[in-house]
């Protein structure tokens, strides 16, 4: 039986301390390996230190965990991890490997390094010990050419993306000599441990994603400059627009670096068949960029050029930076108003206007090349749209484009084009099998050499579109779903998943509903955020009409809702993943547990906009405070409510679930899934856990407060922070009424109080609030701008 309780990583550069980070975030020590430096810096010089300090041999290493806590984007979920990191090097501490149970080689990318590396670890590893390599091309059955038997039985290619914390893809390449058991052990140890989508891949160049990444850009490159578009025109219509990141194609090679671009793409050329080779040959034009150091981002210049606030592309004939071009044609403006990714695609690929021309040239070759390579780089084509989506952020893989745009139709089309389409896929048109998948009774099924075959799904990915059958009520902005075993999920479904009364009601009737039938209820869904806060055009809309009764009552609803998840009988387990702010952060609070996904992001923000939380947060967060302090220890009130304060005041958002402990939004009742795929799943497994276990609801109390006292030292410290230049005099009026609700108002310090008293306070100061203008401005200005007004 395999077990990873301690791993090594040998090689410190971005990536390599980047998967020692993201190990460390799952509480796995590491030993962070480099080489050892062969000259002094200055400043080891003037500190006395000699080639053979501990601290000049592993200087490599120690500098890159010094830097994971300043690098953006965080690899480290929180700072403390990188206490999990140990620094050292590959001269003095490879005989620590027999201590590890899993070693991960992250070196530079040739095979000669490579090789006397393993031929060096084979020497010290113990036996049983998992060896891998994150190469992102060099073949892994190369690497392992006269190493032991137990060696290669133990190893192969575990090719993370970058960063690791973030990006899901994880590619698995075993080699021929891989034991099965290892491959089995390390894909689940990848999912449900390191929180990845794994891919097993076959020792092909490139593996998968980069393979037909880099085959994507590089005809997007070449159609580009054949037919005249600019890198602006085909950024304009290659991301969101068609599925893909906000970084379409050239921004994303900025981000990328065009070195490594030309890397990856010469690692290509050099290993595949000759009749490829064109594709893969960088041009010209790309080669001078690289010899000028226009390598993007890191060189401040590349396909783009930032100059004050205007942004410049670059005309790849005159290699001059000329103003940023955006392609609008009918056809882009008419996609737009669909909402379905599936439906944008199909309508901009027939269009024969210079968007649908260019699609046709980008698009349809990437989805030929993909099935081109289906059996070579891959078991099924399920293993090629994961990688695509989980690798280069797609929302559909390339078999799921083909499904969204019709197969027969496209097939057709690409003939008309000149284009040579697969054998297989023609015998699947000819045997009457219209697309790559189809859906049956809720599960997925994949097209594999004349018939459809079951999606393999990990048991633990509960995936709610897939269980809409039961959907047992539902109205515009939820559905109540039976996840089974007894436990229901409320999704929500509005836009942004902000929450309106629509929610509200669905949520008090999910709370009736369950504690009449069921074991208990999750509150989560499968949207890109938890839930963004409360409708905020409705609630501006309401002000401007001075409907204020009506949104005190709106917010009394949501309030007694909220009190309602608290109080149920049976356990509410809330799921947040992603931005889970305001109402959204307002709904965890006071929930029975909340299983948060890693990449949660919560908070309670409403000052942002001009008011304060109004549904029990500033009084929830308070609470979770309070319950850290220990039972029977004496400790300052006020402290207690300063750090609230100062929270809510500050609109503080967590960067991680697991800095969301250190603000006290999650408890030790709470808990962390590091697989997105998992947290329903997860949240359902704690519910039953709660109900099982003989779950009851937390006992009314009474909550001692600061008041008048308490009260008077908060605003002294948001005047403080106004005559400092840090807040604005209106910024200064909210932190008092915030100031106010949190101390519990006119009340002597100590004095305890019951919930309701606090969202009674809470509610006036919202609605007060809510009817200044100055509030109502910057609610608008969020809504339009996206960003809050210091006015």
């Amino acid at each position: 039986m395999f077990q990873i309780q301690k791993a090594a990583v040998l090689g410190s550069g971005v990536m390599g301390s980047g998967i020692a980070a993201h190990l460390a975030n799952i509480g796995i020590p590491t030993l962070l390996l480099d080489i050892v430096p062969k000259t002094l810096t200055d400043k080891e010089i003037v500190k006395g230190l000699t080639l053979e300090s501990k601290e000049v041999r592993n200087r490599f290493s120690l500098s890159a965990i010094e830097k994971l806590a300043k690098q953006k984007p965080a690899p480290l979920t929180a700072k403390k991890n990188s206490i999990l990191i140990e620094a050292g090097n590959i001269e003095d501490d490879l005989v620590r490997l027999k201590d590890v149970d899993w070693i991960i080689e992250v070196v530079v990318e040739k095979l000669e390094v490579k090789q006397q590396l393993f031929e060096k670890i084979d020497r010290v590893r113990k036996p049983g010990t998992i060896v891998s390599s994150n190469t992102s091309g060099i073949s892994i059955e190369a690497m392992v050419e006269g190493r032991s038997e137990d060696f290669q039985a133990h190893f192969l290619g575990t090719h993370f993306f970058n960063p690791p914390r973030y990006l899901k893809l994880l590619e698995m390449i075993p080699t021929q000599k891989t034991n099965p058991s290892v491959v089995a052990f390390m894909k689940r140890f990848g999912e449900d441990i390191l929180g990845k989508g794994v891919v097993i891949a076959k020792d092909t160049p490139n593996f998968i994603a980069n393979r037909i990444g880099t085959y994507g850009l590089l005809v997007t490159v070449q159609e580009m400059v054949a037919r005249g578009y600019s890198a602006g025109e085909v950024d304009s219509i290659t991301g969101p627009l068609i599925g893909r990141p906000k970084s379409a194609t050239f921004r994303t090679l900025d981000v990328v670096g065009l070195d490594t671009f030309v890397h990856v793409s010469n690692n290509v050329y050099e290993n595949v068949r000759e009749e490829e080779r064109n594709i893969f040959k960088v041009p010209e034009f790309m080669l001078t960029m690289l010899k000028n150091n226009w390598l993007g981002s890191k060189s401040g210049q590349g396909f783009f050029l930032k100059q004050g606030k205007d942004i410049l592309e670059l005309n790849p004939s005159t290699l001059q930076y000329e103003p940023r071009k955006k392609l609008v044609t009918d056809s882009v403006e008419m996609s737009k108003q669909e909402k379905k990714v599936e439906n944008r695609i199909k309508a901009l690929i027939y269009a024969e206007d210079r968007a649908g021309k260019l699609l046709q040239a980008i698009i349809m070759p990437t989805l030929l090349y993909a099935a081109k390579l289906y059996k070579d780089i891959a078991d099924s084509i399920v293993s090629i749209d994961q990688a695509m989506k989980w690798g280069f952020g797609w929302e559909l893989g390339p078999f799921e484009t083909w499904d969204a745009i019709g197969v027969r139709r496209s097939v057709e089309k690409m003939k008309e084009n000149g284009m040579k389409v697969p054998n297989w896929v023609e015998e699947m048109l000819a045997k009457g099998f219209e697309t790559f998948y189809k859906q049956d009774n809720g599960n997925t099924f994949y097209y594999d050499t004349g018939a459809y075959k079951a999606v393999e799904q990990n048991k633990k990915n509960i995936v709610l579109r897939q269980v809409k059958e039961g959907v047992i009520k539902k109205n515009s902005g939820a559905s109540l779903i039976d996840i089974g075993d007894g436990v229901l999920c409320l999704e929500f479904h509005s836009q942004n998943n902000a929450i309106g009364t629509d929610i509200t009601q669905m949520l008090s009737y999910a709370i009736d509903e369950v504690e009449r039938n069921y074991k208990g209820l999750v509150i989560g869904n499968q949207g890109k955020n938890f839930c963004v806060g409360a409708n905020l055009a409705m609630m501006l809309m309401e002000a401007q009409d001075e409907n204020y009764d009506e949104i005190s009552l709106v917010v009394k609803q949501f309030q007694n809702t909220l009190m309602k998840v608290k109080y149920s009988s049976k356990p509410v387990v809330v799921a947040p993943h992603g931005m889970t702010l305001g109402g959204g952060a307002e709904v965890c609070l006071p929930a029975a547990s909340i299983q948060a996904s890693s990449e949660t992001y919560i908070g309670l923000v409403e000052v942002g906009v001009g008011l304060i939380p109004g549904g029990g947060g500033n009084k929830e967060l308070y609470i979770k405070h309070l319950n850290k302090m220990a039972n029977g220890v004496d400790f300052d009130l006020q402290k207690v409510a300063n750090k609230v304060f100062e929270t809510i005041a500050m609109a503080k958002v967590s960067t991680s679930a697991q800095e969301a402990i250190a603000t006290n939004f999650l408890g030790d009742k709470d808990a962390i899934s590091v697989n997105p795929d998992h947290l329903l799943y997860d949240a359902k497994q704690k519910a039953l856990a709660l109900y099982e276990a003989g779950y009851k609801p937390p006992v009314r109390g009474k909550i001692p407060v600061v008041g008048e006292t308490g009260y008077a030292t908060l605003v002294i410290g948001a005047q403080a922070m106004y005559q400092s230049g840090y807040i604005s005099k209106y910024d200064l009026e909210i932190a008092k009424k915030l100031a106010y609700v949190i101390a519990g108002g006119k009340v002597p310090y100590g004095t305890e109080v019951d919930e309701q008293y606090l969202l009674d306070l809470e509610r006036e100061a919202f609605v007060s609030l809510i009817q200044d203008m100055k509030s109502q401005a910057r609610m608008q200005h969020m809504l339009i701008k996206g960003k809050p007004l210091r006015n």
